[in-house]
């Protein structure tokens, strides 16, 4: 029964980072063929004796030389028979955000190179890493609604203005500046600092960070963040 089927799993990698005010997805340009040269999502296949969590957290160490802490699972891809040229292969794909100034990219193993795009300006990909990426996006823009975002993606302490472009980067809109510091400020997720980060002539800019226990508490059960566009 088994010998008939001849289906490889792979995993990829949607990784999103915040840097210089926008949005960017880390790729790796392909070593070998069939895309030598493409530019691609990290990833590859899952060796036999490990799982699908350990696969995709060693190909992002492998291929870009990152350790990514938290991965959260995003859709499985295979309704496409020949979305592989070299085999049936279902992918199981994952995303995560983090800083990515934090971060020192290196490839190895079947990558050239590592390095971070700008959303908006993403080169062709490989395979079908195009559709899982927007899929990414899609899954983010909706997650703002109902967890917060943040605390992996900027720095430990930040400015007001600083939270506000980055919904504004991911969303690609701008929001409505009061009615989001109104709501943000409601569910008590940021603790004022006595510190002050000067930007250009104007007045300084006051330093938040996040509350940690109530950032992760609200990670767990959730809330409902109506969000209003300028």
């Amino acid at each position: 029964m088994f010998d008939d089927q001849h289906i490889k799993v792979a995993v990829d990698a949607v990784v999103f980072g915040y840097k210089d005010l926008k949005l960017h997805t880390l790729l790796i340009k392909q070593k070998y063929s069939p895309f030598q040269g493409w530019w691609s999502l990290p990833g590859g296949f899952v060796k036999d004796d490990e799982s699908l969590l350990a696969g995709v957290a060693r190909e992002l160490r492998e291929e870009a030389g990152i350790t990514v802490n938290y991965l959260e699972q995003l859709y499985t891809f295979g309704d496409d028979v020949k979305r592989d040229p070299r085999a049936r292969v279902i992918s199981i794909s994952y995303f995560a955000l983090v800083n990515a100034d934090q971060f020192t990219l290196k490839a190895d193993t079947d990558a050239i190179e590592a390095q971070w795009f700008e959303i908006n300006d993403l080169p062709e990909l490989a395979y079908d890493h195009a559709r899982i990426t927007e899929m990414a996006l899609t899954r983010l823009r909706a997650k703002i609604h109902y967890q917060p975002i943040g605390f992996n993606l900027l720095n430990k302490e930040f400015t007001f203005p600083e939270l506000e472009q980055l919904y504004t980067a991911i969303l690609q809109k701008p929001i409505d500046r009061r009615n989001f510091r109104k709501k943000i400020l409601s569910f008590d997720l940021l603790v004022e600092t006595n510190k002050f980060q000067k930007e250009g002539s104007g007045r300084p800019a006051k330093l938040y960070r996040f509350h940690t226990q109530k950032y992760q508490a609200l990670m767990a059960s959730g809330f409902y963040f109506e969000i209003k566009f300028a």
